[in-house]
């Protein structure tokens, strides 16, 4: 019961993931490789959203958009880890789960 109910907690970030999947399968193809950072910006973005939930996820994407232009020096700037009391995986099609276990 308590592992469902964190996945509908999970529910909100699912539907930031998926979004941002769908830019990434039809909407990125169409402008090609122009990001100055490693990750790409919707790498960045999908893993922040990932990791910090929607909200802040989209927020840290939004602040590495702006930062993005033809004068910035090209970096490698990976999402910060996250101490979380209970562990989250990633499933093979990027959609975030409960594994509801303590982190150690």
């Amino acid at each position: 019961m308590l592992k469902l109910l964190h996945n509908l907690v999970l529910i909100p970030r699912n539907i930031g993931v998926a979004l941002l999947l769908v830019y990434r399968k039809v909407i990125s193809p169409i402008y090609g490789d122009v990001c100055r950072y490693y990750p790409t910006c919707s790498a960045y973005g999908l893993e922040a959203v990932q990791v910090y939930g929607l909200l802040r996820g989209s927020w840290m994407a939004l602040r590495r958009i702006l930062r993005c232009h033809p004068w910035a020096k090209p970096d490698f700037d990976e999402v910060p880890e996250q101490k979380r009391e209970f562990s989250i995986s990633t499933t093979a099609s990027g959609f975030v789960v409960s594994t509801l276990q303590p982190k150690d």
